[in-house]
């Protein structure tokens, strides 16, 4: 390794991904081994995304990092424990162009600076920590060149969160529990590319963008010790309906695919409130908007909406097609208007362009729509102003990336220090 004060980096966007089949508790809580398998949709990373600079040099004392430009602490287990597996695996890194040479054994030795910025809250329910640690690890395996396939490199991240195994590869993803006690067998597979159902739009309603009372680790804790109904869950209830998830995903049969998705996300919910203290994560808006959809999909006979809460207030609505997913946002906008002052493009973000088709563009305001003519008995008023921050049009997307245009790297390319 030459002495020279080079700084040698690499940027990489990597997705969130919300889980239709639902990962709540863990059977080992220092390797994160869960309870149950989980299958989740990986969504585009346009809208939903990790973006992460990693950077090595030698004039760097200690290892450090910055999470939406705020300095924070490396020393928690997860961190460590994601840095040790990954420094491990590294390998000869050699870049002729900048005349840099990285031994195998000179990581030991040498120190990291990582930033990474999340384009959504975080910790509010969006599967934050998710998409962060599985950007850290896959864009340190390629700092490192280490040579692993993205199942190994899911052993790792699933080290700092459960759900980030799920955010190393695009579309349709399974957890799978695995059995043994090292958790070598416990990671993520694809069960399908995003292409496979690319119909399918996903609204979501982020109604809180505040940071949860109870997190997702302490609430799952809870669940293991107290809850009897998360046991009969993960022994009973959850292997039979991974199987027809898998069905449903395969042979993209929406009326399934609703049908075990809002009941597996009712039943996540429902484990929630079997813990002791019990756990509040949705509110009334959640409710409503619930409410919403199950009348929608009754009154047509056939189901047009899918939702899914994870551990948050926030709504993931997954609509069988364009067409439909038009249809629910001028439901949820009539129901959930904006407030007076509110720019539509800052109300409505990600694929905005579902505006136009919905008949919201400049010219019409939300004040001109009809309500729902399917939903007979109201479930609430248009007072419900403010109740949602804003929605996020989106739909399912591709797996992790390496970013090669440097102005969207994160760290400066002379210092290693945020930009």
């Amino acid at each position: 390794m030459a002495t020279e004060k080079w700084v040698f980096m690499v940027t990489a966007q990597t997705p969130t991904n919300i889980a239709v089949i639902k990962y709540w508790g863990k059977r080992d809580e220092v390797r994160i081994l869960p309870v149950n398998d989980s299958i989740s949709v990986t969504l585009d990373p346009d809208h939903l995304c990790t973006v992460t600079t990693v950077a090595v040099s030698p004039a760097f004392d200690r290892d450090r990092m910055w999470l939406n430009g705020k300095e924070i602490s490396l020393t928690g287990s997860r961190y460590q424990n994601c840095l040790r597996e990954i420094r491990s695996r590294a390998d000869d890194v050699e870049d002729k162009e900048k005349g840099i040479k990285i031994g195998k054994k000179d990581w030991e030795k040498l120190h990291l600076h990582i930033a990474s910025h999340n384009n959504f809250p975080t910790a509010a329910g969006l599967a934050s920590s998710a998409a962060g640690f599985a950007c850290l690890v896959f864009s340190l395996a390629k700092l490192m060149n280490v040579d692993e396939d993205p199942s190994h490199l899911s052993a790792i991240a699933r080290q700092g969160s459960g759900s980030a195994c799920r955010s190393l590869f695009g579309g349709f993803v399974k957890w799978e529990m695995g059995s043994k006690d090292d958790g070598s067998d416990s990671v993520a597979v694809q069960l399908a590319d995003e292409k496979h159902w690319d119909d399918l739009v996903i609204i979501i309603a982020v109604v809180s963008s505040q940071q949860k009372e109870t997190s997702s680790t302490s609430g799952m804790r809870e669940s293991v010790e107290t809850s009897l109904l998360l046991q009969h869950r993960a022994k009973e209830v959850v292997p039979k309906r991974i199987l027809q998830m898998e069905e449903a995903i395969k042979n993209r049969d929406f009326a399934s695919f609703t049908q075990l998705t809002c009941t597996d996300s009712n039943q996540f919910h429902a484990v929630c409130l079997d813990t002791s203290p019990p756990i509040f994560y949705m509110n009334d808006t959640s409710h409503r908007i619930i409410s919403l959809v199950e009348k929608w999909n009754r009154s047509e006979g056939t189901p047009q909406v899918a939702y899914t809460f994870d551990a948050g207030p926030n709504a993931v609505l997954i609509a069988r097609n364009r067409k439909v997913a038009v249809q629910l946002l001028q439901g949820l906008l009539y129901y959930f208007p904006p407030k007076s002052d509110t720019d539509m493009k800052s109300y409505v973000v990600g694929d905005n362009s579902i505006l136009k088709e919905a008949g919201l563009d400049e010219a019409n305001g939300v004040e001109n729509l009809q309500p729902p003519p399917e939903i007979k008995d109201n479930i609430g008023s248009q007072d419900q102003k403010g109740e949602v921050s804003y929605f996020i049009c989106t739909r399912p997307g591709k797996g992790p990336i390496v970013l090669h245009d440097q102005t969207q790297a994160l760290l400066d390319p002379e210092t290693g220090l945020p930009k």
